[in-house]
């Protein structure tokens, strides 16, 4: 992986697909009084959110994103990763505090860790010996 390299996870384009579809399907609601037209905002921001949400990982660091802002994480600044019990992807940070980090599935992990130019050990790797 070179020093360009990013990866990229992402929601699933299908609740994309579903924010077209309510925005649509609100659509003769909306016509139907000036005071409905707030209702297409919900669909057009669900949409918006999942087109934009996520995790980049390169070897600077993680980027989340979200609907507004986004939020990068230097890998000094990252103790730890790991696994969540509802199997959400998180970071330990240097400071104690932990971050979700939207969209990564856990067996994405390894992906991530190899964005950072880093390699898990016990997955296909023996750690280096220090016997000499």
């Amino acid at each position: 992986m070179t020093s360009t390299d990013t990866v990229h996870f992402r929601y699933s384009q299908a609740i994309w697909v579903a924010a077209v579809i309510a925005f649509i399907s609100a659509l003769p609601l909306a016509s139907a009084g000036w005071y409905f037209t707030p209702i297409l905002l919900v669909p057009l921001l669900i949409g918006i959110w999942a087109w934009r949400a996520g995790t980049d990982a390169d070897r600077a660091g993680v980027k989340i994103r979200a609907l507004f802002g986004q939020r990068l994480i230097p890998w000094h600044e990252v103790v730890q990763l790991g696994v969540d019990d509802r199997r959400r992807v998180i970071a330990s940070l240097t400071g104690g505090q932990v971050v979700s980090l939207p969209a990564v599935p856990a067996d994405g992990l390894h992906r991530l860790v190899a964005a950072s130019g880093q390699h898990l050990l016990g997955t296909d790797d023996q750690a280096p010996s220090t016997a000499g």
